[in-house]
């Protein structure tokens, strides 16, 4: 028996095992040093990695004390032998588990796929226990000769290689393709080792083969990595894909689907939603791949070549989708584009679809056309020199420029006073209106420096005016509520206006109330820290949207703007011009003069001008013109 001894040990070598031990710290490395969500099943990756290890060690210590039966205690060598099978077993259970999470069953169906293996890990536990305690399995005798008896490890490895094997098969619908595929490659391989060793009559690499399939998770769901419940991959695979496509020339189609609700929450999706979005892109399409951009929004991707009915199979999923909506009831906003050669990088798809959301409603779904890629190139570029204006910060920069639109003064039928507007003029577009760059700007935090430089080039021209004996009583320049939260506001009107060296009283500053509580005692104190130096104040788009008349008095107005829309309701109902009548007369009671714009035709003037008008502004008069030509309405004082 000593030989049997010998040979035993012989065809042992430690190499596999210390290649596991290092394999083992390498990932421990890795997860240590990478931000990874510390899911359940990570917690579950992990445990199967500690279980591996310690197998590892246990081997390499229970074939150390094989070789030192004379000195080592044979109750230890027992311990090493017991706790590396269990270890093994451990490690096959958990990865059992792991492979279930994903299936979003309940706990009684979770229960029956646990039931046979537990009792089967459990048996085979106790039979490396009894048959050694009781001598008729594994034992070492007093003269250290050693006794096998029958060892059914390799049946225990088989069974649970067998059963997750039939698990993953039974339930492939329910998981995502890469990963259930890799996973049976994983086990064919450790398979194959095990086989060719047993052949040779080996047992150095057994541990090593419970590493692959652990690798396998590692790299698909951990490092790419696939989230389980949906089976979507990060923005930096999208990114890779989009540039290997492109470099190969394979058209795409993308299907992205925002939800607002869990953008930026933190919150996980509902199961039903899940799984909704686990059938639409697994059963739809071939070959298509989940994106997770942000926790709100994914991109479905998928080559039109592998899926040639593309166009019937997104109107199907659609229709679908419909039906999933009214389960879960989250507002969702759908885009569906082609590759385009005119945009280069997944970025760009990326601010593409959400270009396109901006012009969607709730519960929406819209294709990418020809003209809305060329509306967002154009934005693309429209952005692009607004934050070079943005970063040069020049008051002077001639991509700005103003435009006026000159008031009507009732009280002595000149035009005194005017309202200064942006323009942008590119060298790739020409002139840019406000209703395309405003939003833009405002989205980005680059409202504040174009309306220092529209500010700047209106008290330049009124200087220039005021030098030539125009009377110019003022001219009034429009601030976002973006304005007003800039902590340089009053201090940048302040600077602007005083180093032009005009008066204070000539400019306005035209400004729409806000909603907000906190915007409201910031406006507050805005107004009455510039008023102190002489500015006046209009409240710009009055009768559109919200009006808090309480606030309204609250706040040191001097001019109230009314809407063109109070201006069109009135020609068209008696009511509503009563109505406009009795607030416009109330606030020329308060001393606040009323301005109306949008004035086109002599019935809207007549109408205003019995609505206790004090300015208007419209068509009527004058269009929007170049600054330059206002001195076409404004007169020279006399001598």
């Amino acid at each position: 028996m000593r030989g049997d001894v010998i040979t035993y040990f012989e065809n042992y070598s430690p190499v596999g095992d210390i290649i596991v031990l290092a394999l083992g710290f390498v990932i421990i490395i890795l997860i240590k040093e990478a931000y990874i969500n510390k899911t359940r099943s990570f917690k579950i990756f992990e445990t199967m990695v500690g279980s591996i290890l310690i197998a590892a060690c246990l081997g390499i210590f229970y074939r150390i004390g094989l070789n030192m039966l004379d000195s080592c205690p044979h109750a230890l060598i027992y311990f090493f032998r017991i706790g590396y099978r269990m270890a093994l077993y451990s490690n096959l259970y958990m990865y059992l588990g792991y492979v279930l999470l994903p299936l979003q069953l309940d706990w009684k169906n979770a229960l029956q796929y646990h039931i046979l293996p537990a009792i089967f890990y459990v048996g085979l536990i106790l039979h490396e226990i009894i048959t050694t305690a009781f001598r008729f399995g594994f034992y070492i005798n007093e003269d250290n000769t050693i006794h096998k008896g029958v060892d059914i490890f390799v049946y225990g490895y088989a069974f649970f290689i067998l059963y997750i094997a039939i698990v993953i098969i039974a339930n492939r619908k329910r998981m995502i393709k890469p990963i259930y595929r890799s996973i049976l490659a994983s086990f064919g391989i450790s398979v194959m080792i095990m086989i060719v060793q047993g052949h040779f009559k080996q047992i150095s690499f057994t541990t090593a083969t419970f590493m692959f399939p652990v690798f396998t998770l590692l790299y698909l769901v951990h490092a790419n990595p696939y989230d389980l419940e949906i089976g979507a991959v990060n923005v930096t695979a999208f990114e890779d894909t989009i540039e290997n496509n492109r470099v190969h020339n394979n058209q795409l189609l993308m299907m992205s689907m925002y939800m607002h609700d869990f953008d930026g929450t933190g919150k996980k999706y509902p199961v039903e939603i899940q799984q909704a979005i686990k059938h639409f892109y697994m059963d739809f399409f071939k070959s298509a791949t989940l994106f997770q951009i942000t926790t709100g929004r994914m991109i479905l991707v998928m080559e039109t070549a592998k899926n040639p009915s593309y166009q019937n199979v997104v109107n199907n999923m659609l229709k679908s989708f419909e039906g999933a909506y009214a389960q879960f009831q989250k507002d969702f906003k759908i885009v569906i584009a082609m590759s385009d050669d005119a945009i280069t990088n997944a970025i760009d798809y990326v601010n593409l679809i959400k270009y396109m959301e901006s012009k969607m409603s709730q519960n929406d779904a819209r294709y990418v056309t020809d003209k809305d890629v060329e509306e967002y190139i154009e934005y693309k570029y429209i952005l692009s020199e607004l934050e070079d204006i943005n970063s040069k910060n020049d008051l002077d920069d001639t991509r700005i420029e103003v435009y006026c639109q000159p008031v009507l003064n009732i009280r002595n039928g000149k035009y005194d006073t005017a309202e200064a507007l942006m323009r942008l003029n590119l060298e790739k577009m020409g002139m840019v209106y406000p209703d395309r760059f405003i939003p833009i700007a405002e989205d980005n935090d680059y409202i504040h420096t174009l309306s220092k430089i529209i500010l700047h080039k209106t008290c330049m021209h009124i200087k220039l005016m005021l030098d030539c004996s125009y009377i110019v009583k003022r001219i009034s320049v429009n601030f976002s509520i973006s304005d007003v939260r800039n902590e340089n506001f009053c201090k940048d009107i302040n600077d602007i206006i005083g180093e032009s060296g005009i008066p204070y009283e000539k400019i306005a500053i035209e400004i729409t109330e806000s909603q907000s509580e906190a915007d409201f005692r910031l406006l507050k104190s805005r107004i009455d820290e510039l008023k102190g130096h002489g500015i006046k104040f209009y409240l710009d788009d009055f009768g559109t949207g919200y009006s808090n008349f309480e606030r309204i008095m609250e706040l040191p107005f001097d001019i109230i703007k009314f809407d063109r829309s109070l201006v069109i309701a009135c020609a068209s109902d008696y009511k509503s011009e009563k109505m406009v009548y009795h607030l416009a007369k109330m606030f020329s009671d308060m001393d606040y003069s009323v301005l109306y714009e949008g004035v086109e035709t002599i019935e809207d003037e007549e109408k205003c001008k019995n609505m206790c008008a004090r300015y208007l502004q419209g068509y009527k008069y004058s269009k929007p013109i170049p600054m330059e030509k206002l001195t076409e309405y404004f007169e020279k004082a006399t001598a």
